[in-house]
């Protein structure tokens, strides 16, 4: 298992870097908030993503994709994380999308995977019900009707959903919440009879909305994959969004980390530079060690996502720990960040505080610490 990103991810990385800092900057991300962008993204900036091949890097070339893995995944969303680049590629393609390749119907996957590579449309997946990230928690009933069937419930925060063209939900048609099994997912379309979109704020200012659906009625068509069976195929889409996360994590802890060195470095008081404390430079390395540790973590879920002789617990142990070390570092960077640029660190006129909030959101994420640690001691338990 290679802990190195190979030529050509690197390639992808810098490629990625330099398109990021010419057309995404971190400004970029204060101007959307500061209009209140109901979309979170610049439609057109993600058009150009689309247009570098970004929608197609994990998706086989049967299906219309690159074939170029979940590494080359992790390269860009490194890069994104450290320009707070906002864009669907997330919830659209590596959620979303990874559901449609994982459990669609070849009717199915070709009605949507080529329009979500060529960024036609857009998909947001909707699972969580309670503030905590709970996959098999799912209450949300699905009940038959004649060929078709009938969705009631809620959904709390649903990432890219405004706007999307269709959210893909978790719903439960046997068993209780907190069984795996009895999970079905559907693809319901944003503009169908009962589907109600809220818009809800969060300190990152991005795109994330409530959803009521209130007895939608679907065709048997909707239904993705087997009824019941859910479980496999939606566990395996979210560890590639976790560790994707991860990957923004790391490159939004790193560049905020530069930043406060170079910060300790220019900031002079008692007339030398307060990078000269000895108390600051432990905390500075204690921060760069946590980052290194961070690194390895994620690209071995990177490399555990790609590695077809990996089972389904291999793979959870791998993924949840990079999603948790990767939190935590930039819990750690963040913190340390904000305290010591002093007083300016909490406020607007830094990007330190963007940062920081993107970042407590991301934490969250389909699963915090707490979530990880204890999903990665039960895929050893099973072992």
């Amino acid at each position: 298992m290679s802990l190195v990103y190979s030529e050509e991810q690197r390639l992808l990385a810098d490629t990625a870097s330099e398109f990021l800092a010419a057309r995404s900057p971190v400004s970029a991300q204060r101007r959307l908030r500061d209009e209140g962008s109901a979309e979170g993204f610049d439609p057109a900036l993600w058009q150009e993503m689309v247009n570098l091949g970004w929608s197609a890097i994990p998706f086989p070339e049967a299906l219309g994709g690159l074939d170029f893995g979940c590494k080359g995944l992790g390269a860009v969303f490194e890069q994104i994380g450290s320009k707070l680049g906002a864009a669907p590629l997330l919830s659209s393609i590596v959620l979303g999308g990874s559901v449609l390749e994982l459990a669609g119907s070849p009717d199915q996957q070709a009605e949507w995977l080529p329009a979500l590579i060529a960024g036609e449309r857009r998909v947001a997946l909707a699972l969580d019900e309670q503030p905590r990230h709970d996959p098999a928690g799912t209450a949300l009933a699905a009940r038959r009707d004649g060929e078709g069937w009938v969705l009631d419930g809620d959904k709390v925060c649903v990432t890219d959903g405004l706007g999307a063209d269709a959210l893909v939900v978790v719903a439960r048609t046997a068993g209780s919440p907190g069984e795996q099994a009895g999970l079905s997912l559907f693809l319901v379309p944003a503009s169908a009879a009962g589907v109600q979109l809220s818009p809800v704020r969060l300190v990152d200012s991005r795109n994330h909305a409530r959803l009521r659906l209130d007895g939608v009625r679907l065709p048997a068509s909707a239904l993705v994959g087997a009824e019941g069976e859910a479980w496999a195929a939606l566990d395996a889409a979210l560890d590639r969004g976790r560790v994707c996360l991860a990957a923004e994590l790391l490159g939004a802890a790193q560049t905020l980390f530069d930043t406060t060195v170079d910060y300790l470095k220019t900031r002079i008081q008692f007339d030398v530079p307060i990078g000269s404390f000895q108390a600051l430079q432990h905390r500075a390395a204690w921060c760069f060690t946590h980052l290194q540790l961070a690194r390895s973590t994620v690209m071995a879920g990177l490399a555990a996502l790609d590695d077809r002789s990996l089972d389904a617990a291999g793979r959870a142990r791998l993924a949840s720990l990079a999603k948790w070390k990767a939190g935590e570092a930039a819990h750690l960077v963040s913190r340390e960040a904000v305290q010591m640029h002093g007083g300016m660190g909490v406020t607007d006129e830094l990007d330190v505080g963007l940062f920081l909030k993107r970042i407590r959101v991301a934490q969250a994420c389909l699963g915090d610490g707490d979530f990880h640690c204890q999903r990665y001691a039960d895929a050893g338990a099973g072992r």
